[in-house]
This record gives structure tokens, C-alpha cells and sequence, in this order.
């Protein structure tokens, strides 16, 4: 079949091929889940030990073990900020205004290297940072509790971003969602048109009749 064959046919049918897309993307645009309003706040920090002073022309191995230490210490510090007790902490240092589950569920800690990210996520912007301030403030001052290498007198908790609202973007998921199913549709609709050209029997052409296996003595123009 040549291609001005396929063109045709779905030139018999266009109205299917522009109006079933639009009527997805209306559909699309009137029925998506209205996006959840709420905040985002970040602060970033970094942990680790003060190596000891060496004494003595002698090489010691205390900086290299002083790094290894920190990313040690932000791995498993990553895990406590996670854990119901720290969230119980917090929860107490904001007077019990937010409960420990919603803390809980509204911080996601992230390490690269040795940096310890955290993101506290709540219904508004305010709540969001009072989160976490009083995650920075526990983590200084009660970090120990938590992780005894803390309690050294050379181990340090430093807030080098303190909290920040993050301007909220949408996901990757969430900026394909029209797009996609936009295409989806208009390959449907062209899934249909074909469809619809096979299961009709029509003659519409000497051509068509040719193909049959019968003789076209004389065709009326259109």
C-alpha cells in the first residue's frame, strides 16, 4: 500500500484524529488531581571529628581516619533523622504543636560525601521551617543522645545552609502527564481510523473493484 493509500484513509476519517486527542486533553486538563499546596524547606550540615594533634615528626594516619569518620557518622546520623525517637525530640523541642508521625513523615534526609541535606516538607511555609530549626537545634545540642560518638569533646555538628524555603517545581512525571497522553491518543485515534477502513466493505474506487478481481469498463468522475 503506497502512502498516499494510507493518506486517504485517514483523510476519510480526519475528524476522529483531531477530535478524540482534544477531547483527552479536555479531559485531562478537567479531571487532574489538584496539585498539593504545601512547602518545602532545606538545610544542610556537616559532620565529623577534629582530628587529634600529632606530636612527634612522624606520619599519623588521624586526618585520613577523621574523613572516614564524618562520612561514617553522616551515614548513620542520616538513619537517626529517620527514627521515631529523634522525631519524638523534635516534636518536644516545638512544644507538641506537630506530632512526631507528621515529623516523621515529613523529613527526607539525603548525604553526598560527607554534607548531610535534610528536607522537611509541611502545609505551610512557617511550619516547614520551624521544623527545621528544631531539627538543627536537636542534632547540635542532642545529638550525642542519639549517636554517643557525638559526645566526644572533638566531634562537631555544623549547619553550613541553615532552613530555607525551597521553591516547589513539578516532577518529571507530572510535566509528561499531558504530553503523553496527548500522543496516546492521537495513536489510538489513528489505531481506530485503520479499524474502521478494514471492517468497511465499501466500494469507493475502480481500484478497490480492480483488486476484486473485476473488470472496470467506465467510472463516473466525482
Amino acid at each position: 500500500m503506497e502512502l498516499r493509500q494510507y493518506w486517504q484513509i485517514v483523510a476519510r476519517r480526519l475528524w476522529i484524529v483531531v477530535l478524540l486527542p482534544l477531547v483527552v486533553l479536555a479531559a485531562s486538563f478537567m479531571l487532574r488531581p489538584q496539585p498539593t499546596l504545601g512547602a518545602l524547606a532545606n538545610l544542610r550540615l556537616t559532620v565529623g571529628i577534629v582530628p587529634e594533634a600529632g606530636e612527634g615528626k612522624f606520619y599519623t594516619y588521624d586526618r585520613y581516619y577523621a574523613w572516614l569518620t564524618a562520612e561514617y557518622l553522616a551515614d548513620d546520623l542520616s538513619e537517626v533523622i529517620k527514627s521515631r525517637s529523634f522525631a519524638d525530640e523534635v516534636s518536644e523541642r516545638l512544644g507538641a504543636n506537630v506530632a512526631p508521625g507528621v515529623i516523621q513523615g515529613a523529613t527526607n534526609p539525603q548525604k553526598l560525601h560527607r554534607i548531610l541535606t535534610v528536607s522537611v516538607s509541611a502545609s505551610s511555609e512557617q511550619q516547614a521551617l520551624d521544623i527545621a530549626n528544631a531539627i538543627a537545634a536537636t542534632l547540635r545540642e542532642r545529638g550525642g543522645l542519639f549517636l554517643p560518638q557525638l559526645s566526644a569533646q572533638n566531634a562537631a555538628i555544623n549547619v553550613i545552609d541553615p532552613p530555607a524555603i525551597v521553591p516547589p517545581s513539578p516532577g518529571l512525571r507530572q510535566r509528561l502527564d499531558l504530553p503523553l497522553r496527548f500522543a496516546l491518543a492521537v495513536v489510538a485515534a489513528l489505531g481506530l481510523v485503520f479499524l474502521l477502513d478494514y471492517l468497511d466493505e465499501s466500494i469507493r474506487n475502480a481500484a478497490e473493484l480492480e483488486q476484486l478481481g473485476l473488470d472496470v469498463l467506465a467510472e463516473i468522475p466525482g
